[in-house]
């Protein structure tokens, strides 16, 4: 598949994974384009490309978030994710614009370590089986379980 088909089919789905994770349209966007700027893809070797494209996004928001976690630990002023702001007419721009995580969402995710926080926006907002989860963060099944049951605990209680 060519690089600028792949990137038309993936974008969205991968950008909606970065953006959850990292809460800034900004860097979602410079996630995604750096993947699609390096990627090199030996297609006989790769099963299942949305999978393997959805890990290699996760993995990057990852590093990221641990370099990011550092950088805050410098700064003094309070750290807000952005909230992805988007005025449209069209319909199906209307359902994705509903679907965007809310700014009160993105707050809570900031408070989870960037592990804590892939297992729950894999999980809960595409539906990602724990196998599938565990294969991308090399986690075992029953520990990405066992996080997530740890996070709905946690906010029920609070």
């Amino acid at each position: 598949m060519e690089l600028d088909t792949l990137y038309k089919t993936y974008q969205p789905f991968l950008f909606s994974i970065a953006y959850r994770m990292l809460g800034s349209v900004t860097d979602a966007e410079d996630i995604v384009h750096d993947l699609f700027l390096q990627l090199k893809l030996d297609t006989d070797q790769i099963k299942d490309l949305k999978a393997y494209l959805a890990k290699v996004t996760t993995n990057r928001c990852l590093n990221f978030l641990k370099s990011a976690r550092k950088r805050r630990e410098i700064y003094t002023g309070p750290w807000l994710p952005e909230p992805r702001v988007h005025q449209t007419d069209q319909p199906l721009d209307k359902v994705v614009a509903d679907e965007t995580v809310s700014y009160a969402f993105l707050v809570l995710l900031d408070q989870l370590s960037p592990v804590e926080r892939a297992v729950f926006v894999l999980r809960e907002a595409f539906a990602y089986d724990y196998g599938d989860i565990a294969g991308m963060l090399e986690k075992t099944e029953v520990n990405c379980r066992k996080i997530l049951k740890f996070l709905h605990q946690n906010q029920t209680s609070q």
